[in-house]
């Protein structure tokens, strides 16, 4: 049995900014404000959230499955 990991970097793909952030366990997070440049980041088309989009390591939904 895998452990779900509930933090992740997430990078901003405008300013490259990083940042570990704890993600909800049963949510995905569609939307996610740069703490830099304050750009609101959606995840790319196909993706369920902004964690499997630009984050290091994907949601908990998606490690389940």
């Amino acid at each position: 049995m895998t452990t779900t990991q509930l933090r992740s970097i997430i990078t901003c793909p405008v300013c490259a900014f990083q940042k570990e952030e704890t993600m909800p366990e049963s949510a995905c997070s569609f939307f996610y404000e740069c703490p830099n440049c304050r750009h609101i980041i959606k995840p790319k088309d196909g993706d369920c959230c902004v964690f499997c989009s630009y984050g290091s390591v994907m949601c908990p939904p998606k490690q389940r499955d």
